[in-house]
This record gives structure tokens, C-alpha cells and sequence, in this order.
């Protein structure tokens, strides 16, 4: 078995080839790979069998990693991240930095600032963001826990990370919310 460290290294390895991973996050196990380049990007779609115009959510590891990648972050940001009980996705106007198909047609993109020891150190060791999608194939339930993911997701993915396979904890999605310039804001999903 290997070490937390060597999975990271070989995690960030993938990532930086271009290729997509099957990783844990702070919420369930999803498909990941760097979020700026827009060929890995695009291979998550097809493994998915998922539209474009259906975003992907971009994971940081920071307040200042968010700022590279969203124009101008409204405050109030800042304090439901910091509040929040469960983890956060925010959908943000101003897309920056990103893969084009990253970016929503409205110039949106969704990011969570992660609260995962791997996810972090992984994001940290690409220095860039990743993304996050379940999974699972398009309008299929998602899985759970590792040992719900179906093989032919296991086997469309280039790199499988090595731990938390056994888990077991039933995990919580992520909150999203729309947030706009002005503050205002929508719960997408509770």
C-alpha cells in the first residue's frame, strides 16, 4: 500500500499529463483532472456522456487560489465559505484562467475551496485547479462510496487513487449557491 504522499505524487503526475483521475473529495468520489486544460476537461465530458452546457465544479485549496480564477470575488463570499457546516460550491460570475469548457455560457464557473486533506495537497502540488464532477455516467445515480462505481468508469479513467477505498462514511453533497456581484444570491442545491 502505498503513502499518502506517494498517491499524491502520483495523482499530481496524472494530472499534469493531461490526464484524468478517480479521486475522494470532501463530499463523494469524482472524476478530476487539471481545470485549464481544455482536452482533459473534455475527455471528463465524454467519460461522463455529459453535455458541456453542463458545467463541471473546479476545486481550490485556498481563499487566494479562488482570486486566480473569478474577475472580482463578491464579500460575501468569503463569509458563508467560512460559515458554512457542510461543504460550499459557489457558482461566480467572471470566469478567469480557466479551460473554456470550464466556463458556462453566461461566463460563470463554479468553484469550492476544498476542505480535503488529499484534494488540497494534490491542488497544491498541480498549482492549479482541478475539477470535480461525480462518478458516474450522465443521469445515472452517483455513487456513494468507492465500491459503487461502476467499471466502466473505473476502467475510462487514465489514474484510480489508492486510498479511502474503504470508506464507508455515507458523505454529504456540497451546497451550491448562485452569488452575484451585488450580493444577492440562490440556493441551487441545499
Amino acid at each position: 500500500m502505498r503513502t499518502f504522499e506517494e498517491e499524491v505524487a502520483l495523482a499530481v503526475e496524472a494530472l499534469k499529463s493531461g490526464k484524468v483521475i478517480l479521486y475522494p473529495t470532501d463530499t463523494i468520489w469524482g472524476l478530476g483532472c487539471d481545470a485549464t486544460n481544455a482536452k482533459a476537461v473534455e475527455k471528463i465530458y465524454r467519460i461522463k456522456r455529459r453535455i458541456e452546457k453542463k458545467s463541471l465544479i473546479a476545486l481550490v485549496e485556498s481563499e487566494e487560489q479562488l482570486k486566480q480564477y473569478v474577475k472580482k470575488v463578491p464579500e460575501l463570499a468569503y463569509d458563508l465559505i467560512r460559515n458554512a457546516a457542510n461543504p460550499l460550491s459557489i457558482v461566480y460570475p467572471g470566469a478567469q484562467n480557466l479551460a473554456k469548457n470550464m466556463i458556462a455560457a453566461d461566463k460563470t464557473v463554479c468553484i469550492r475551496i476544498t476542505s480535503n486533506e488529499f484534494c488540497a495537497a494534490i491542488i497544491k502540488g498541480l498549482k492549479k485547479a482541478i475539477t470535480s464532477t461525480s462518478a458516474n455516467i450522465s443521469g445515472q445515480s452517483a455513487p456513494l462510496i468507492f465500491y459503487h462505481i461502476s467499471e466502466e468508469i473505473k476502467k475510462s479513467v487514465d489514474h484510480i487513487v489508492g486510498l479511502y477505498q474503504d470508506d464507508v462514511e455515507i458523505p454529504k453533497a456540497s451546497t451550491i449557491i448562485r452569488l452575484e456581484q451585488d450580493g444577492t444570491f440562490e440556493i441551487l442545491r441545499p
